[in-house]
């Protein structure tokens, strides 16, 4: 069964400004570098479409293109990963994802040259362009080659340039998801605030973090469901310091709650529990802080929608929160309050976690994929469901 609209905000907009004509889908770093990614991810599972970049730089797309989010050059879907443009500089990506059918997704990648691209989605100015019109292919944002991180998020961007500052464009008006002390959407980048010591970012679907180079977590946006982890549920439009510890490494924002770890190794969660997904063992909201266990060898955390995959030191995969669609990978439909292994394999790299479907890619540069499959974002040259990792055979 489908999950609901968590925000009945969004589910009016959708209606009071038409149906989209891309509508009708089912349903870490360490320091800035000179031309590499702070946030250098190849692999992005969004709202029904998954985006890989390969060993060789090339830039490959799967699934749902209504929006012409898979920068195709079209709006038809695709059941394998197929190749987009023919460039071979491409160094990270992300595709955003929501829970509002009829309403797009949009997607952003960096080149090695540091200059930044987007497509997709753009009702809302979320692709930085000047404009609201959707793209099918991947078009520059501005003539600057200094970014170093680009996150999509349900239907804003967040950003950072190689010079620690943070950057934010798209929807605003509800939630002050850019942090720009407002409630104005914005259709080009925006500073956010002056300071230049921004080390990381994550972009949810109405609200983001960043992490400053000292450590110290920040959040602003939506809080309905305590997941800015501010001890309450009050919305911010400006970034607000998470408690006062500085040993903060890494943040995923999900849906509705909140991933993150301390540079102990240590793995913290907050906000909307009602799938499992904070991993706390019980399906009760949080709006603070809470430790995920007593482990301290966690190495990596992926928020998706409603369900959140994370590597250990050891290479372990592990999984819970919503289980719908297999999208846990742990062979059924059940859904999960607390971590459990994906098989016993201990070579995984990285992954990422979507609506309802997981890609992930193992030490030797596999990539796989499971759970939700209806437009073909596995890249399996179907459309049905996994409920176990199932290698693509096109990405290798």
């Amino acid at each position: 069964m489908k999950k609901p609209i968590i925000s009945l905000t969004a589910a009016i907009l959708a209606l009071a400004f038409g149906t989209s004509s891309c509508g009708g889908g089912k349903k870490g770093f360490d320091s800035i570098k000179e031309n590499v990614p702070l946030f250098a991810s190849t692999l992005s599972a969004g709202g029904f479409c998954t985006l890989t970049i390969r060993g060789d730089g090339t830039l490959w797309a799967s699934g749902w293109n209504a929006c012409g989010q898979l920068g195709l050059g079209d709006t038809t879907d695709r059941h394998v990963p197929s190749r987009v443009g023919t460039g071979t500089d491409w160094a990270a990506v992300s595709v955003g994802w929501n829970n509002t059918v009829g309403v797009g997704v949009h997607a952003l990648a960096i080149k090695k040259d540091g200059s930044l691209w987007a497509w997709g989605e753009n009702r809302y100015g979320q692709l930085g362009l000047g404009d609201t019109r959707v793209r099918n292919s991947p078009a520059r944002v501005g003539t600057g080659n200094d970014w170093a991180a680009a996150m999509a998020g349900g239907y804003h961007t967040v950003a950072i340039k190689k010079d620690g500052s943070l950057w934010a464009w798209g929807e605003n008006r509800y939630y002050g998801q850019l942090g720009l002390g407002d409630a104005t959407a914005r259709n080009i980048p925006a500073r956010v605030g002056t300071e230049a010591d921004w080390a990381a970012a994550s972009a949810g679907l109405h609200q983001t973090f960043g992490i400053k180079k000292d450590g110290s977590l920040w959040a602003w946006g939506n809080n309905y469901n305590g997941q800015l982890g501010l001890g309450d549920t009050i919305n911010r439009n400006s970034p607000v310091r998470v408690g006062t510890d500085n040993d903060w490494a890494a943040v995923s924002a999900g849906a509705n709650y909140t991933l993150a770890l301390k540079k102990d190794g240590s793995l913290w969660a907050w906000g909307g529990n009602d799938a499992g997904q904070l991993g706390l063992d019980d399906v009760i909201n949080r709006n603070a802080p809470a430790r995920v266990g007593t482990g301290m060898d966690w190495a990596a955390v992926f928020a998706g929608s409603w369900h959140a995959l994370a590597v250990k030191k050891d290479g372990s995969l592990w999984a819970w929160g919503d289980n719908v669609w297999g999208q846990l990978g742990l062979g059924d439909v059940i859904n999960r309050n607390a971590p459990a292994r994906v098989g016993t394999e201990a070579d995984w790299a990285a992954a990422s976690a979507g609506y309802g479907h997981t890609v992930a890619n193992k030490k030797d540069g596999v990539v796989w994929a499971w759970g939700d499959n209806y437009h073909g974002q596995l890249g399996l040259d179907d459309t049905e469901t996994r409920l176990s990792p199932v290698r693509v055979p096109h990405l290798q």
